[in-house]
Parts: structure tokens; C-alpha cells; sequence
């Protein structure tokens, strides 16, 4: 299930990123800070009153002259309108309606999709009587807030809720896998799925940034039902010159949400890049299944060894993807394209593995005689108990008797201990530590 898109869009200057900024430093993203795991910030995956969305800030879109500024943001509204299942209007109250403002409103208003107008820099309600002019741009009732002074942010949200759409579940027919094939530019995301499928269902070409959209391919090898979503690559925040290039971003986080499996494509040429690592931190933090494929191999010169070399690498440098196979591939000439429906199988049925909970206590218990749990002032951390409650990705609870002492680097102790056991190769785990008394309620 993919989340809600909400787009914030308006002229520059009305406070835009200031809302975006202060929704993220008051703790509503559910986005976690993990070792070599970066991200650009044009995106945050947030939460409120139980509801999750994902808010894109339109404000670090750059454009060339100022001469074309009311063309730009005609362009940059329409791309929201595409991409957003919610849009939020923000305007200047101190300033005052504006002909920018106004063409924006015209734009929005021929959409049947839900906008709030917010009226932006009213930073005394008593003033709010200065919003009235903003009921001119036809959009409904205008919010009042102040982002700086965090003034109706609340009220803002509460609103923003309403208008969200319903929640739902995908069905899947016949356990269908939906694998996300995701990666920078020019890397062979199209030419691999071509490979795959046997036939030349997805367009291909050498420029970068081609394919605009993601594309669902529905194909059945050897009985399995798959779903390939080719999406557009994603760029470097520096080269994206084009604002339809910015939401190709979108698109993709959209794919990788809805998908069981991702094929994280690398070029064989150029290695793992920062880009690279941006790319497949948000799959590993969205807890999918993996497989790094590294396309063009045919183009490395190799010895005995050149593979193991690469291995080690993608090891170094994509640390938090430890679990994920890597496969080198050849779109071009099919070199273990053969490969990677069988590897997506494989760890699509890691994703949704399930332990019992009496082998999984004696696994944690042998682990733990061979390697005591920590103490911190003279207290011992006790496991009392672990139950897996869920899978997509496999979810483990630990029941403890101060969640406080359990070390991070004693989680990852028993991370492992869970892989060496059982597999789980290919996708995240995620371990959660609770306290006695929380198993008790």
C-alpha cells in the first residue's frame, strides 16, 4: 500500500520549506536516522493523528531566469497536481493575494483533487481578518497560520487529514510479487526489464532520465506471477535541472512503497555511488526484500577475482544492505538476466518467513549463553521472551527487563544469530526491545 502524496506548492518566498522543516523537527516524520543512510530532503515520509503521508516540498525547485517565473510555477503546480493526492496552497498573508498567486489558483481550480489554502505569515490571529482577500482565489476557506511562530500548524494538519483519501489494501491475484526496479539514470533499469520479460515492452534509450513514469509489467515464469515497475531514475539533487526530472523522484518512492522486492540496479562502470546509497536507503528503511544487481557487467575487464572485489566493495560501501544478494548482470547480452526471477522468488519468500516462537526463544536463548546479555551500573539486561507479531519485513519483539541496557551493538549480535539460524536473506529485520510491563498490558 502506497502512502498518501501531499505536495506543498505556491510562489516563492510564502514559507513553503518552513513548513516542511518544521513538520520534520517536531518529530512527526517516521523516517530514522541510520548509519550510511542519507537522503535529499525534498521528501518526508510523516504521521499525524495516526495517519501516514508522504510530503514533498516543492520550494528547492530552481529556475534559470526570473523572466519565466510565472511560466515555472504554472509548471511546477501542474507536476503536483500529477503527483500529489492532496495539495497544499501556501500564500503570503503579509504580502497579500498576489497575479502569481492568482495563476497558480486557476490551475488548482480545475482539479478535482483536494487543496488547502494556507495563508502563511499571520503572526497575530487578531489579524487574521487580513486572510479575506485569499477567499478571491476560489479555493474554499483559507487556514491562518504562522510557521515561525508555530501558530494553527495543528489546526493545518487536523485539515490536511480530512482531506486525505481512504485508506486501502492492494489485492494481489494468484500471490502476485511486485518487484520495484529502481536506480540512477542510465543504469539499464528499462534494458534489464526488457531482458527479463523477453520482449521490448518498456522503451529503452541511452538519454538519461527517458522513462517519466512508473511502468507496470505483468509477466509468469514457471508458474509465479510477477508485477516488474520500471520507474524513472533518479538523479542527484544537483543535476536536476528540469522540474519533471525532480518528481521522477516521487514516482519511484511511490513504486518502491507498493512493491514486495526491489532490484536496486548499479552500473557495473561507475560502481556504487553516493546517489547509489541514497536510492537504496530509502528501500532498506521502507523494509523491502533486495537484490543489488550490478548491470553492465560485460563491459569489466576481469580476472579471477574481479567479482569478489566488486563484492567487497558494495559490502563497504552499502553497509546497512548486508542481507542483500548481489547478482552481476548483463541486459545487453542476457549474461544472468535468467537469474533474477529466481533470486526475487527466493527472497520474496524470506520476506514473509515466519518462525515459531518456541524455536525462535531457543535460538535467542542459545545466543545469549554464548554471549551474556550487557549490564549498565551493575544491572544485568534480561530477555525475557521474543515473539515475531508480523512479516514484510520479518518483525521481532524483545521483552526485557530495562529496554534502557539493550546496546545497539548487542541487537545486531542477535540480528545475527536470527540470519545464521534462519536465512532471512534478502530483507530487513526489524527488532523492537519492550519493556516487562508492556508484555503484560
Amino acid at each position: 500500500m502506497s502512502k498518501p502524496i501531499v505536495a506543498i506548492v505556491g510562489r516563492p518566498n510564502v514559507g513553503k520549506s518552513t513548513i516542511f522543516n518544521y513538520i520534520g523537527k517536531n518529530r512527526l516524520s517516521i523516517v530514522e536516522d541510520m548509519p550510511g543512510v542519507t537522503r535529499d530532503r525534498i521528501y518526508m515520509d510523516a504521521e499525524w493523528l495516526g495517519r501516514n503521508f508522504t510530503m514533498i516540498d516543492t520550494g528547492g525547485i530552481e529556475f534559470e531566469t526570473n523572466d519565466k517565473m510565472l511560466t515555472a510555477i504554472r509548471n511546477q503546480a501542474r507536476l503536483a497536481i500529477d503527483e500529489a493526492d492532496v495539495i497544499m496552497f501556501i500564500v503570503d498573508g503579509k504580502v497579500g493575494m498576489t497575479t502569481a498567486d492568482d495563476e497558480v489558483a486557476a490551475i488548482l481550480r480545475n482539479t478535482r483533487k483536494p487543496v488547502l489554502l494556507v495563508v502563511n505569515k499571520v503572526d497575530n490571529m487578531k489579524n487574521e481578518a487580513d486572510i479575506y482577500e485569499f477567499y478571491n482565489l476560489g479555493l474554499g476557506d483559507p487556514i491562518a497560520i504562522s510557521a515561525t511562530n508555530a501558530l494553527n500548524l495543528g489546526d493545518m494538519l487536523d485539515r490536511l487529514i480530512e482531506n486525505l483519501p481512504e485508506e486501502h489494501i492492494e489485492t494481489e491475484e494468484n500471490d502476485q510479487i511486485k518487484v520495484a526496479v529502481i536506480g540512477r539514470p542510465n543504469v539499464g533499469k528499462s534494458s534489464l526489464v526488457n531482458a527479463i520479460i523477453g520482449e521490448d515492452r518498456v522503451i529503452v534509450s541511452d538519454i538519461p532520465g527517458t522513462t517519466r513514469d512508473a511502468i507496470d509489467t505483468h509477466f509468469t515464469k514457471d508458474g509465479q506471477s510477477y508485477v516488474l515497475i520500471d520507474t524513472a531514475g533518479m538523479r542527484r539533487k544537483a543535476k536536476v535541472d528540469m522540474p519533471v526530472e525532480r518528481y521522477s523522484v516521487i514516482r519511484s518512492l511511490r513504486a518502491v512503497d507498493r512493491s514486495d522486492v526491489v532490484l536496486m540496479v548499479i552500473n557495473a562502470e561507475e560502481g556504487v555511488t553516493e546517489q547509489d546509497k541514497k536510492i537504496a536507503g530509502y528501500a532498506h528503511e521502507a523494509g523491502k526484500a533486495s537484490i543489488i544487481v550490478v548491470n553492465k557487467w560485460d563491459l569489466i575487464e576481469k580476472d579471477g577475482k574481479t567479482s569478489l572485489r566488486f563484492t567487497e566493495t558494495i559490502r563497504e560501501e552499502l553497509g546497512f544492505m548486508q542481507y542483500s544478494p548481489v547478482l552481476f548482470t548483463s541486459a545487453l547480452t542476457k549474461q544472468r538476466v535468467q537469474r533474477v526471477t529466481e533470486l526475487v522468488k527466493y527472497v520474496a519468500d524470506q520476506h514473509v518467513m515466519r518462525v515459531a516462537t518456541s524455536v525462535l526463544n531457543q535460538v535467542i536463548e542459545d545466543a545469549t549463553a554464548i554471549n551474556p546479555p550487557p549490564s549498565d551500573r551493575g544491572r544485568r539486561l534480561k530477555i525475557y521472551f521474543t515473539t515475531q507479531p508480523d512479516v514484510k519485513p520479518p518483525t521481532f519483539i524483545f521483552f526485557v527487563n530495562d529496554p534502557e541496557i539493550m546496546h545497539f551493538s548487542y541487537l545486531r549480535f542477535l540480528e545475527n544469530k536470527l540470519r545464521e539460524a534462519f536465512g532471512f536473506e534478502g530483507t530487513p529485520l526489524k527488532l523492537v526491545v519492550r519493556g516487562r510491563k508492556e508484555k503484560d498490558e
